[in-house]
């Protein structure tokens, strides 16, 4: 499982070399160095194991192709998104497109979220998300729900 926080750097290429934890997993796991680079914002990226986006695929191919939620949420995904493969030194490309719209540069932020991974540019996701978003008690409250 992907899971914590860690920072990484991109080069000067837009290769961005995915942390050492995450790299063995996904090499363990998936067996493959081919990913599907997206997002569907452009405020952060999504690095999926390419049999994991696959399987996002194949429920959205069941979906009515008509239906506006899934007509844009396709159209997001293409327009941000590119397949890739991680090199032999553990780095993957984000293209210039996705990087620029999640302001990616020098050092960033790459956290596991269970079957995929998340990059930002760490203030940016201090600002957006922890500090524009916090956790509430109607949050805990929901999470409970859950059993967690």
């Amino acid at each position: 499982m992907l899971r914590g926080s860690y920072t990484a750097k991109m080069d000067e290429k837009g290769r961005l070399k995915i942390p050492a934890d995450f790299k063995r997993h996904l090499e363990e796991t998936y067996k493959s160095a081919d990913f599907y680079v997206t997002s569907l914002t452009g405020e952060s990226v999504w690095i999926y194991p390419l049999p994991v986006w696959e399987e996002k695929e194949e429920k959205l191919n069941k979906a009515p192709s008509m239906e506006p939620a899934v007509r844009k949420f396709i159209d997001r995904v293409s327009y941000f998104g590119q397949q890739q493969q991680v090199d032999a030194q553990g780095r993957i490309l984000i293209h210039p497109l996705l990087r620029n719209a999640a302001e990616l540069v020098g050092e960033v932020m790459v956290m596991g979220k269970t079957k995929y991974l998340e990059v930002w540019e760490a203030e940016k996701f201090r600002t957006s998300r922890l500090l524009a978003e916090p956790y509430t008690d109607e949050d805990a409250k929901i999470i409970a729900q859950f059993g967690i």
